[in-house]
C-alpha cells in the first residue's frame, strides 16, 4: 500500500473514531486476515481508540487462510472478521469463509471481504455464492468507510447477539417445563427469567432472583439466592445476607419492606409478591436511564412472574402431598401385618441405595424410593388370621398369601400417575426369584423389571433382619450370608454384589430407622 493511503487512514481517524469509554465491559472481537503485515499496520492505526456501545476492540491478526481458521476456532466469539481474499492460495479467503460459515456453523460472526484484485473475486459472484456481510477493494476502504462498516457489523453483530441469548432463555425455561415439579428445574426456570431480562433490556450479566417462603427456604423470613448470573452464578440456596454486598443487601430489603421496586442509577430491584407470604426479588445490573413506559412492562413482567411461580408451588405442593399419601399408604398393609410403617422407609431407602449405586438417574431413583413403600399394599387383601399367624401357613395358606402381589397390582394399576404405574410393577415383581422360582407369573432374569429386582432384595434383607409375627429376627452375619448364598437363585448377581458392596451404608440406614 501507497505512504499516501496511510496518511489517509491516519487523518480520517482523528475525525472519525470516538474515544474508548471507561468500564469493565468485555471487548469486541475483530480479526484481520491478511498476508500483507502493512494492512495489519494500517488497519491497527485507523482502529485505534474505536469504541461501540461502550465496549473497545480485541483486534487479532491472522496472516494465511488456515491461520485465519484456527484463530476463529480458538475465539468463537469473535465479531467481525475483515479478510484478504488472496492470501497463500488465490481462494485462501473464500475458503475461511465456507469454513466459518459450514464447518463451525457460525453465522454470527460479520465477515468483510477486502481485495486487492477484485478480478480474482467479481463481487457480484462472490455475494451471490458465499455468506458475506460486505465486499470492499482495499483501494476503496478508507479509514472513515472502514469505521461505518465497522460500526454496522458490529450493530448487527449485537442484534444477533441478543437474538441468541433469548433462544438460549427460551430453551432454559422450555427445559424446566418439562419436569416443572424438581427445585433444579426451578432453578433452570428463574436463569431463564433473568436471561430474557438481561437480553431484553441489554443490560449487565450480574443479576440474581432471590426468593422467601415455604417453596424456596421452608422460611417466609430468609431470602435466599434462587438462581443468578455472572458473579452470582453457583449461588443456589445460600442465604443474601452472606453473598450481597451491604448497599445491594439494603436495597434488597427496602423493596421488600416497601413492597415496591428500586431504581437507581447502577441497578434496579424489582419486586414480586406471590401467594403464601412468599416475597421474592430480582436484581438487575446495569440500568441506566428507564422510561415510566418502561417500568410499568417490567411491573407487568413481575405480576405475570408471580403468578406462574404461585402455580409452580402449588404443583410441587400437590406432588409433595402425593408422596406422603403413598407412604401411610403403604404404611397400612404394614399395620394390619403388625409390622411397623418403619419397614417401607428402610426398603425405600435400601430401593435408593441400590438404584443409585446401579447408575440410575437421581429422579429414576428417587421415583423408585417413592414407589418402594406400595410393594405390600396387596396385603390388605388378605384375611387377618392368615396375615398374622405366628407359625408357618400351610400350603393353601401360603397360595392365598401369594395373591397380594397381584391385589397390589390391580389396586394401583391403570392410573395416570407415573408414580402409581411404578407402584403397581413393583407389588407385581417383589417376589419373583431370578431362577425363575419366583411367584405370582415365575418370571426368570431379565423378565423381571429392575424396579422388581432391586425391591425383592431390599424386601428380603430387611424382612429376615427383623422380627415378625412368625419368626425372631436373624442376626445381621447370618443375613448377609443368606444374601450371598442366593446370588443368581433368589437375586439379580449385578445387584447383589452392589448390595454386598454397600454394607455399610445398609447398616446405617437400618440404625436409622428402628422399629
Amino acid at each position: 500500500m501507497a505512504d499516501d493511503d496511510i496518511l489517509l487512514f491516519a487523518e480520517e481517524t482523528e475525525q472519525g473514531a470516538q474515544p474508548a469509554q471507561a468500564g469493565s465491559a468485555r471487548k469486541w472481537k475483530v480479526m484481520i486476515a491478511d498476508d500483507e503485515p502493512e494492512i495489519h499496520t494500517v488497519t491497527r492505526l485507523a482502529l485505534s481508540g474505536f469504541a461501540f456501545a461502550g465496549r473497545e476492540l480485541e483486534l487479532i491478526s491472522a496472516y494465511s487462510g488456515e491461520e485465519a481458521k484456527r484463530l476463529i476456532v480458538e475465539h468463537p466469539d469473535t465479531a467481525m472478521v475483515l479478510l484478504d481474499v488472496v492470501m497463500e492460495t488465490e481462494d485462501a479467503g473464500l475458503n475461511v469463509v465456507r469454513f466459518i460459515r459450514e464447518k463451525l456453523n457460525n453465522s454470527m460472526t460479520r465477515i468483510i471481504l477486502r481485495t486487492g484484485q477484485p478480478g480474482q473475486a467479481p463481487e457480484r459472484k462472490v455475494i451471490i455464492e458465499y455468506d458475506i456481510n460486505d465486499y470492499k477493494t482495499k483501494t476503496e476502504l478508507t479509514a472513515q468507510k472502514l469505521f461505518t462498516s465497522l460500526v454496522a457489523g458490529l450493530r448487527a453483530y449485537a442484534d444477533l447477539e441478543i437474538i441468541e441469548q433469548n433462544r438460549l432463555g427460551l430453551e432454559q425455561i422450555i427445559s424446566a417445563t418439562r419436569s416443572i415439579f424438581k427445585i433444579q428445574s426451578m432453578e433452570r426456570f428463574v436463569l431463564g427469567v433473568l436471561t430474557q431480562l438481561v437480553s431484553l433490556l441489554r443490560l449487565g450479566e450480574n443479576t440474581f432472583y432471590c426468593g422467601s417462603g415455604c417453596f424456596f427456604t421452608g422460611d417466609a423470613k430468609c431470602l435466599r439466592i434462587v438462581s443468578g448470573t455472572g458473579i452470582y452464578a453457583g449461588h443456589a440456596g445460600q442465604s443474601i445476607d452472606k453473598v450481597l454486598p451491604p448497599h445491594i443487601l439494603a436495597s434488597v430489603h427496602q423493596a421488600i419492606v416497601s413492597g415496591e421496586s428500586v431504581f437507581n442509577d447502577k441497578f434496579a430491584i424489582l419486586y414480586i409478591q406471590g401467594k403464601g407470604g412468599r416475597n421474592d426479588a430480582i436484581y438487575l445490573e446495569g440500568i441506566s436511564e428507564l422510561s415510566v413506559f418502561d417500568k410499568e412492562l417490567l411491573r407487568v413482567f413481575c405480576s405475570n412472574v408471580a403468578v406462574a411461580f404461585d402455580n409452580i408451588n402449588l404443583a410441587h405442593e400437590l406432588e409433595r402431598t402425593q408422596k406422603e399419601v403413598v407412604e401411610r399408604i403403604g404404611a397400612v398393609a404394614e399395620t394390619r401385618s403388625v409390622e411397623t410403617g418403619n419397614h417401607v422407609r428402610r426398603v425405600a431407602e435400601y430401593c435408593y441405595l441400590l438404584a443409585r449405586a446401579y447408575g440410575l438417574a437421581e429422579t429414576e431413583a428417587q421415583m423408585l424410593k417413592e414407589a418402594a413403600p406400595m410393594h405390600d399394599i396387596g396385603k390388605v387383601g388378605i384375611p387377618d388370621i392368615i396375615l398374622n399367624k405366628p407359625g408357618k401357613l400351610s400350603t393353601e395358606e401360603f397360595e392365598i398369601m401369594k395373591r397380594h402381589a397381584e391385589i397390589g397390582q390391580r389396586l394401583l394399576s391403570g392410573s395416570q400417575s407415573r408414580l402409581l404405574d411404578l407402584s403397581a410393577v413393583v407389588a407385581l415383581e417383589h417376589h419373583e426369584r431370578f431362577d425363575g422360582e419366583g411367584y405370582p407369573r415365575r418370571l426368570k432374569g431379565d423378565e423381571i423389571s429392575l424396579y422388581g429386582r432391586i425391591t425383592a432384595i431390599a424386601d428380603v434383607f430387611d424382612a429376615l433382619s427383623s422380627s415378625r409375627c412368625y419368626k425372631p429376627a436373624w442376626e445381621i452375619p447370618r443375613v448377609f450370608e443368606y444374601m450371598r448364598e442366593q446370588r443368581g437363585k433368589q437375586f439379580d448377581p449385578e445387584l447383589i454384589d452392589l448390595f454386598l458392596a454397600y454394607r455399610n451404608e445398609i447398616l446405617h440406614i437400618r440404625e436409622s430407622f428402628k422399629d
